[in-house]
């Protein structure tokens, strides 16, 4: 039987290239669809791909009238948390790719989540190579114990830091504390040059135009330092595989889970 799926956000730059995965995928159905301003119409027609004859709603709420198994939640932050609540109280399994939310958010999610004994997989990025970017740092944080975060953006992204950044930092925040020689509280001047202050990381969010997505973590010690950096392309199929392996993998999840390596074997 196909893991049945809800798409919200399903004519965006990422969910729309999900959503052509979902049809070619032979164990996936795409049930139903969120985008407000394609509300009414069938998906296929929209994304110009006829093998999506999935209805297309203004909300997450009429579309968890039909009956699914996994929520893809890849809309924008101010509606993210109630689309993930929505879900989860619809005993619905969901897959998080929108930024924006904090560590609240997800604490509210994850007592719901177990609550109603579902699973919730947030991927600030599903590219495989972002996964191995996060588990170098972890590495590298276990041995050098002063490093900051630099996220850099277009010039259009709303949301700051990104979901990769914020991912990042909780995650260095779990194998310590970093430990700055002159604490931020102590700044001389502008506090807000230091950065924000995210899971206890320094986070420096660039929105330029010229840069589509990039997150870099630079670890210091006297005399040397490493930086280690994802960069995006202009596609989103780097995304696609990794959305993809989480759907299959969230109904057997309970309560929060933050990034995909929770799902693989590394």
């Amino acid at each position: 039987m196909s893991i049945r799926v809800c798409l919200a956000g399903a004519t965006g730059w990422a969910g729309s290239e999900l959503a052509r995965g979902i049809a070619a995928a032979p164990d996936l159905s795409l049930v139903t669809a969120v985008a407000r301003r394609s509300s009414g119409r069938v998906l296929g027609d929209v994304l110009g791909e006829p093998r999506l004859a999935t209805p297309v709603f203004a909300s997450v709420t009429q579309a968890l009238a039909t009956p699914c198994d996994v929520l893809v939640e890849y809309t924008k932050p101010d509606s993210a948390r109630a689309n993930i609540l929505a879900a989860i109280a619809a005993g619905v399994s969901v897959v998080v790719g929108t930024s924006g939310l904090n560590d609240a958010d997800y604490a509210e999610v994850d007592a719901a989540a177990k609550e109603k004994g579902v699973g919730v997989l947030a991927c600030g990025n599903f590219a495989l190579t972002v996964v191995l970017m996060q588990k170098f740092a972890e590495a590298a944080a276990r041995m050098i114990p002063q490093w900051e975060i630099i996220d850099y953006a277009h010039d259009d992204k709303p949301d700051a830091p990104s979901g990769t950044a914020r991912e990042l930092a909780n995650r260095l925040s779990r194998v310590r504390a970093p430990r700055p020689t002159i604490a931020v509280a102590d700044t001389k001047g502008v506090r807000e040059a230091r950065g924000g202050t995210v899971s206890g990381s320094q986070v420096h969010s660039i929105r330029l135009p010229g840069y589509t997505l990039s997150t870099e973590a630079v670890f210091g010690m006297p005399d040397q330092r490493l930086s280690i950096r994802h960069d995006t392309g202009t596609s989103a199929r780097p995304y696609v595989d990794g959305a993809l392996l989480a759907i299959r993998k969230v109904g057997g999840l309970k309560g929060l889970h933050r990034g995909l390596d929770t799902v693989l074997e590394l």
